[in-house]
């Protein structure tokens, strides 16, 4: 079910309502609540539905053990096989095949013959990387005893499930949830206005900024850049920025929204990312649900920054290649993250070095950064967009090389608007929000509805599939 359809609206409605109906009865509510995500999700493919409640289960389960007392060498088991658990159903849905083939590549280098393996197809259940992070998280979170109240079943499901972040994100923390949870709900305490807001965002960068420059500018280009010219090659790989940058924001806004409208907050997951002075900023700056839970999932447990440069940039290299390989099992997704890893660990070397603390504290520096940055995550994207490694070198030969001929002045406008959207500060429509605020009931009703029937006007015809319902 995506966001931006009919199906949703109806479905949201009745969400809505039954949710505050129960508010004051806080085991219907959040039983309500779990059901409603699970029939969001069956809505997709039911077949995929056990999956989804056996790794809610199993994660609650042991989040539950976790609490019992202990030795540590017990806990550590518990976790250990929790985790792992997790890790071999996300390995079996969708690492299973490429694994396999990398298994006899790498036999054939060696000079060794393995016949090819005979798997059983397996469909890939829509959400299963955002969900299964859900549910290390919890079981993490619960061994480290970070979650300040006890593990409920009931609750440990709904953190799981919850249907506006389960098949996208942004990834929840269980230390942070499962309190929200345990709180009574309080309908004059969620900001409305906020939420309509961050709707209406959320469907202005989808259904008309990412399906505008999916149609008109990135497709066409990336499926064939070598029948392009140069500049419209270039505009492409700008464009593919912009609308990666628009699709998932314009996600997360959704979600965000219809949280805030059921009473729940998450966490922001961009902050004008394409304003990032170095490789290190650009992930302070996107997906940070993400890139937050690398750091203390992954990089810090395999010693952070704690054990010297050549061990902090090992563990920088390992954070960003699996953090690659979480996207997609293909080796292009492998390579977009070894790619990002060395950045970061360049710049780290080079920004230790005394001899340029000078110049990285000039505004002019910053400026030239920015352009720099922008450039480097632009490669990356290019790798990140390609199906293949000879499809990505097809896009970087038609940047040097492409044919002559001139760019769409139309293409041009999205790209341009597209990316002045991406740095727009969380901060620029308070004024906005709180005239909103003042006006009648129906009024903002009437407004709201106004603006989605004008969005729906200005998108495409159609709807693009979500970019990262794939991973």
């Amino acid at each position: 079910m995506l966001f931006p359809t009919v199906e949703y609206a109806l479905f949201f409605v009745g969400a809505f309502i039954g949710a505050w109906a129960l508010a004051r009865r806080p085991w219907a509510h959040k039983a309500f609540l779990l059901v409603a995500s699970w029939v969001f999700y069956a809505f997709g493919d039911w077949r995929f539905l056990p999956v989804l409640i056996g790794l809610s289960l199993e994660a609650a389960l042991v989040g539950k053990a976790l609490e019992l007392p202990a030795s540590e060498r017990v806990r550590r088991g518990v976790l250990a096989l929790g985790v792992t658990a997790v890790l071999g159903t996300l390995g079996l849905f969708k690492y299973l095949g490429f694994f396999a083939s990398a298994l006899v590549t790498g036999a054939e280098l060696l000079g060794r013959s393995l016949p090819a393996p005979r798997l059983p197809e397996l469909a890939l259940p829509v959400g299963l990387s955002f969900f299964s992070f859900h549910a290390i998280s919890l079981m993490v979170d619960a061994y480290r005893r970070r979650i300040p109240v006890p593990v409920r079943v009931l609750d440990a499901l709904l953190y799981v499930a919850f249907f506006p972040q389960l098949v996208a994100g942004p990834i929840l923390r269980a230390s942070s949830f499962l309190p929200a949870l345990a709180a009574p709900r309080d309908d004059r305490q969620f900001d409305v206005p906020l939420a309509l807001q961050r709707i209406a965002l959320g469907l202005f960068k989808k259904m008309v900024l990412a399906h505008l420059l999916a149609t008109v500018v990135v497709d066409p280009i990336f499926e064939a850049p070598g029948e392009h010219s140069t500049l419209e090659v270039w505009l492409g790989v700008y464009g593919y920025a912009a609308q990666i940058y628009c699709d998932f924001s314009g996600y997360t806004d959704l979600a965000i929204g219809s949280a805030l409208l059921l009473g729940y907050v998450m966490p922001e997951n961009f902050r004008a990312p394409y304003a990032a002075t170095s490789p290190q900023d650009f992930w302070r700056r996107w997906h940070l649900s993400l890139s937050t839970w690398l750091r203390d999932y992954l990089f810090i447990p395999l010693g952070g920054s704690r054990g010297g440069p050549v061990k902090t940039a090992l563990a920088l290299g390992v954070t960003m290649v699996l953090g690659g390989l979480w996207h997609g099992a293909s080796w292009t997704f492998v390579a977009w993250g070894a790619f990002h890893g060395l950045g970061l660990i360049l710049h780290r070397a080079w920004a230790a070095w005394p001899a340029v603390a000078k110049l990285r504290a000039t505004a002019t520096w910053r400026a030239v950064a920015v352009v720099l940055t922008f450039h480097f995550v632009c490669a990356g994207w290019v790798l990140f967009r390609a199906t293949s490694f000879s499809g990505a070198l097809d896009v970087f030969s038609a940047l040097r090389r492409g044919v002559p001929g001139l760019v769409s002045l139309f293409g041009v406008g999205v790209v341009v608007l597209a990316l002045a959207v991406s740095l727009i500060p969380g901060e620029a429509f308070t004024g906005l929000r709180a005239r909103f605020a003042r006006l009648p009931l129906a009024a903002q009703g009437a407004l709201f509805a106004v603006v989605l029937v004008a969005l729906d006007a200005l998108g495409p015809r159609g709807l693009a599939p979500f970019i990262y319902f794939q991973f």
